[in-house]
């Protein structure tokens, strides 16, 4: 009789009644710029409306997060509050980009026109490391904050370009080398997407450039040096 008891009482806590993992369940999502948090209540048409699987008040499993403001739709798989594989779908279901978590943090997405983003992933935003591949071959491969090129990285274009060195807020910043599809090679400091100071240029047919630079163009002191200078 004691182990019946037992079992019962088991039973009884594990079932949906007792436990803290529910099917259909109704959250909402609170979110700021330190967290993400998710509530039992809240308004469907300021705050997006989570409907599906929840384990330990957090979507886990099958469900959709519906965005009130555009309708946008985040259709899958979920787990402990993030998501897993899903599809990202405008309001009227069309496919914007589908969105896989992989290990270590890693997650892969792409959109219907062939961008494809492989790397990490924080707070809703491409955070930390990653590669983003356009259709048209364009790549940049490097560090991201809040989905824009920030830190060291490599940006490959397909007529040639090439720069490798430091970004902020998506603009060549900071000490770098760019490549031109003639072959020119430009080392220096870049401000703003633009040439600041460089060390020196290389030409195609051996010159070498060095000296100061303002808004791209050669501006204060420099020389020219030919090849045959460089090699005496």
């Amino acid at each position: 009789m004691k182990h019946l008891f037992i079992i019962f009482s088991i039973l009884l806590l594990s079932s949906p009644l007792f436990g803290d993992n529910h099917k259909g369940e109704t959250l909402y999502l609170w979110k700021t710029s330190s967290s993400v948090q998710w509530y039992r209540f809240g308004d469907k048409y300021t705050r997006p409306q989570y409907k599906g699987e929840v384990e330990n008040g957090k979507p886990n499993g099958l469900g959709v997060l519906i965005y009130p403001y555009n309708g946008k739709s985040i259709v899958g798989e979920w787990k402990n509050g993030k998501e897993w594989k899903t599809k990202h779908r405008t309001k009227n279901g069309s496919l914007i980009l589908k969105f896989e978590m992989g290990k270590n943090g890693q997650v892969t997405f792409t959109s219907p026109d062939g961008r494809k983003y492989v790397g990490e992933w924080k707070d809703g935003k491409q955070n930390g490391q990653g590669k983003i591949t356009l259709p048209d071959g364009e790549k940049y491969e490097g560090k991201f904050k809040d989905g824009i090129p920030n830190g060291q990285g490599t940006y490959i274009s397909p007529d040639g370009r090439m720069y490798v060195g430091e970004w902020k807020n998506g603009k060549l910043n900071g000490q770098g080398t760019y490549i031109s599809p003639d072959g020119r090679m430009y080392v220096g400091e870049w401000k703003d997407g633009k040439t600041k100071w460089s060390r020196n240029i290389h030409f195609p047919d051996g010159r070498m450039y060095v000296g100061e630079f303002k808004d791209g163009l050669k501006n204060g002191q420099g020389t020219s040096i030919s090849q045959m200078e460089q090699s005496m």
